[in-house]
């Protein structure tokens, strides 16, 4: 009977992560069209990377979307949690389609393999060990704020040592909370969540992600990437 439960407990929490994956592939498709549609086209680049109004609108919306959702997300319907997630995604796509105007595309292609590596590696890990990540994830958090303070003060200063520290210690810490997050959406069935309360869960889950695949990927651009005025 033990076994019987503990196998229909796996295949729960396979068909969920199946599902996260499924969105967050998704939603990265979306990125990387929406990303290319604008850096092959000089009007919306014009528009949209070197108006720098228009430019930080969309990261200030991006970053409103993100804590909406997560903040609201059990209180909208499963399709406009969707809805907003994929708006994100759009969002996000235009935002990074300057990547494609600062690095060649061999090395933006190289650099996106080895990140789907990494991130299939950590995430597998994160499944698959025993190992309680918890606390291990906790630490990672208070170092990601520590980068991201470090950012913005860098953003005043300009210093090329202190960059290259934040983006080491910053791929370090995304590395690990791929496998954290992913320990993370294993566990969130153990509960006995209604259809409806799975669909946002997933949603969520890919969001979490998404995010940590869409900053790897920036992380390790800086390292791998080359640019196109070298």
């Amino acid at each position: 009977m033990f076994d019987q439960i503990a196998i229909e407990k796996q295949q729960t929490q396979a068909t969920f992560l199946a599902k996260v994956y499924g969105w967050m592939a998704l939603a990265l498709l979306v990125t990387a069209l929406a990303a290319m549609y604008v850096a092959n086209d000089p009007k919306l680049i014009e528009t949209i990377i070197l108006n720098r109004v228009v430019f930080w609108v969309l990261i200030i919306g991006e970053v409103g979307l993100v804590w909406y959702l997560s903040a609201r997300v059990f209180s909208m319907s499963p399709e406009k949690a969707t809805m907003l997630f994929f708006v994100y995604a759009l969002l996000n796509g235009l935002t990074l389609s300057v990547i494609f105007l600062v690095y060649d595309i061999q090395s933006i292609g190289t650099t996106f393999l080895i990140t789907a590596g990494t991130f299939s590696a950590m995430s597998a890990y994160g499944y698959f060990t025993k190992k309680d990540l918890t606390s291990f994830g906790s630490m990672l958090i208070m170092v990601l704020f520590g980068v991201i303070i470090a950012s913005v003060v860098n953003m005043f200063i300009e210093s090329t040592m202190l960059d290259k520290i934040i983006t080491y210690v910053g791929v370090l810490v995304f590395v690990g909370l791929i496998a954290y997050d992913t320990q993370k959406l294993k566990n969130i069935q153990e509960g006995n969540h209604d259809a409806e309360t799975v669909k946002k869960l997933s949603i969520m889950g890919a969001l979490t992600l998404y995010l940590d695949f869409i900053n790897l990927f920036i992380l390790l651009l800086k390292i791998f990437g080359g640019r196109k005025d070298d």
